[in-house]
């Protein structure tokens, strides 16, 4: 296993930077971003109060190391843990509009994982969420055809405490390079990404992406929640919630907790169904262009 880290303290000096005035972009540029470059940041979703809650009701959690890394550690399932801030962020209004106009569905939360990458953590492989036939890691719920996942960063990411890193399109790509189950140390045309705390990053699950590795001498802490519609299921059954485990959720985050086989799919579709529609603006290109502002969180 290649334990080495991704990128040197020099090369981060250097690092190609996102320079998109993220606060000033419109929903339909937020869904362009997300659409085209393969993710969007949308900042300060989080107020000082609910960063605080969250904090504390993570570092109470046991964390667990990844194989390559003692430095780089998490909890999953956190909707069952008694950290009541961080799973209201699961039903959080200006987000769940958001994602509600990018699908135009409803939503199912597939998963919602504290991440912590303490110092010498060596940087995360370049990777996708996407394994359209299932993975050892991932398992089936990965082969939702439609997915994206939500990066809440409780700390501030600077260039030397793990910043996100993505390498814009690549989702795009129909090469063999692009193969979902392909993974890389770096790339020359990885891009660095920083924020303030309290503000999301939003993937596409088929972008490669990852993180750099932290440098500095505090941990970078992460909420990640994610999120597929209604109609993308997995591939085959995978194991469902505990209903009396859902029904202790606060009542504004139960319906994102339906079945996780949910569904909508017509494997009989015939060449022309009856009374097909004319319009569809989720298509249409001009989904980029609407001039509706940015919501304030």
């Amino acid at each position: 296993m290649d334990v080495s880290y991704t990128n040197s303290r020099e090369s981060i000096v250097s690092a190609k930077r996102a320079d998109t005035d993220w606060s000033s972009l419109t929903t339909a540029q937020r869904i362009r971003s997300i659409e085209l470059d393969g993710y969007v940041v949308i900042p300060d979703l989080l107020s000082p109060t609910q960063l605080d809650s969250i904090r504390a009701e993570l570092s109470r959690l046991p964390t667990t190391a990844v194989d390559y890394s003692e430095h780089q550690r998490g909890h999953s399932n956190v909707q069952w843990t008694d950290s009541p801030t961080a799973i209201r962020a699961i039903a959080l209004p200006a987000m769940i509009e958001f994602l509600t106009t990018l699908f135009g569905d409803e939503l199912v939360c597939t998963a919602c994982d504290f991440a912590l990458s303490q110092p010498g953590h060596p940087g995360i492989a370049i990777h996708t969420d996407a394994q359209p036939y299932g993975s050892k890691i991932f398992g089936l719920g990965a082969s939702s055809p439609c997915l994206v996942r939500v990066l809440y960063y409780l700390d501030d990411l600077t260039p030397e405490r793990s910043p996100f890193k993505v390498i814009p399109r690549s989702h795009l790509s129909l090469h063999s390079d692009g193969n979902p189950y392909r993974r890389y140390l770096s790339h020359d045309d990885e891009e660095m990404v920083t924020c303030r705390a309290g503000s999301a990053v939003i993937i596409n699950q088929k972008v490669f992406h990852a993180n750099y590795p932290n440098y500095s001498d505090s941990d970078r802490r992460l909420l990640a929640i994610a999120y597929r519609p209604a109609w993308a299921g997995p591939i085959g059954e995978v194991p469902d919630h505990d209903p009396e485990c859902v029904q202790k959720l606060p009542l504004e985050v139960q319906p994102f907790f339906r079945s996780l086989n949910t569904r909508a799919i017509n494997y009989d579709l015939p060449n022309r169904p009856d009374n097909m529609s004319h319009q569809a603006p989720g298509i249409s290109p001009e989904r980029w262009d609407r001039s509706r502002p940015a919501d304030n969180p």
